[in-house]
């Protein structure tokens, strides 16, 4: 199917992050009215995103709108920025106290990132209260003289919005990390709010509108909707479970970790990913994140390691 949306022209702008290309984008989307901005990616791949605009001869206070699927910094960790600048950034409802009160969400990152956590995602700026419109589920938002719709979909995180506008939508995490012109899908599963059920159910949901393109933030555009979702939805199970066997094998976290190194790395080879486009992937799908994501699932299901 060909998306049937006249007169609107959607852009990706590569952020470059940790100068790795095609690892995250921003969606400029221009239509009737002033552009918009889909995801800002974080503070550290701010100028970037502006070279990017500027190459549409656009500067930042041409933008009054920016969408991010949900708060995790490689999606939102600018936001606070476009908001003082005077854009009004429409976010999921759970996710809108902690953009314009961060600490907690800066400290729970910085436990995990630590010494790392400035260099990769850059500054993070409280958003004004008056510029952030938190967002429910079948909501509409109006931006740009278009309309687009509001889609609750957690499993990657509670907080997590899929957009449609017209017969496309920006999908987040929800359909995985998938650089553009290759096969290979990885799947972030951090912990706290990763819920392979809720995925699944949010697939369904999404699967059901009969879109003809899905936008990844994770990389570009993508055409054959069905068939991805179908190979996200199998490695959902296959990440899970092989979490499952390893703890049932009595594996510590360690262990499931090297494991699912392994397998990561066999399935990069195996799907003929470029070994210079390898970083991308372990950047954006961390191995020891995701497995700590899914042992949290499992132990929420009454199993723990070891």
């Amino acid at each position: 199917m060909t998306p049937t949306l006249p007169n609107v022209r959607i852009d990706p702008i590569d952020l470059n992050f940790q100068g790795r290309p095609q690892a995250i984008a921003a969606y400029l989307i221009r239509g009737p009215g002033a552009p918009v901005l889909v995801e800002t990616g974080p503070g550290s791949t701010l100028p970037a995103l502006l070279q990017g605009l500027a190459k549409y001869d656009l500067a930042p206070g041409d933008i009054r709108d920016v969408l991010v699927t949900h708060i995790h910094l490689d999606h939102a960790g600018a936001a606070g920025w476009w908001a003082r600048l005077g854009a009004r950034i429409h976010v999921h409802h759970i996710g809108a106290p902690h953009l314009i009160e961060p600490d907690r969400l800066l400290a729970s990152a910085r436990r995990v990132y630590g010494d790392q956590m400035d260099a990769l995602w850059g500054e993070f700026l409280s958003a004004p209260e008056s510029q952030v419109h938190a967002v429910g589920d079948g909501d509409t938002i109006e931006a740009g003289g278009l309309e687009f719709k509001a889609h609750d979909t957690p499993g990657h995180a509670r907080h997590h919005h899929v957009f449609t506008l017209g017969d496309i939508a920006f999908v987040g995490d929800l359909a995985g990390v998938r650089r553009p012109g290759g096969a290979h899908v990885r799947l972030p599963t951090p912990p706290p709010e990763f819920d392979r059920e809720a995925w699944l159910a949010s697939i369904d949901r999404i699967r059901a509108l009969n879109l003809s393109r899905i936008y990844l933030t994770h990389y570009g555009a993508v055409d054959e909707v069905n068939a991805h979702w179908d190979v996200v939805a199998r490695l959902l199970e296959d990440y899970t479970e092989r979490a499952r066997s390893g703890l049932a094998s009595g594996l510590d976290r360690d262990a499931i970790v090297a494991d699912f190194g392994a397998w990561e790395l066999a399935r990069l080879d195996a799907d003929h990913v470029d070994p210079e486009a390898w970083p991308v992937y372990t950047s954006l799908g961390p191995v020891g994140m995701s497995v700590d994501g899914l042992l949290r699932y499992w132990q929420k299901r009454g199993m723990a390691p070891p």
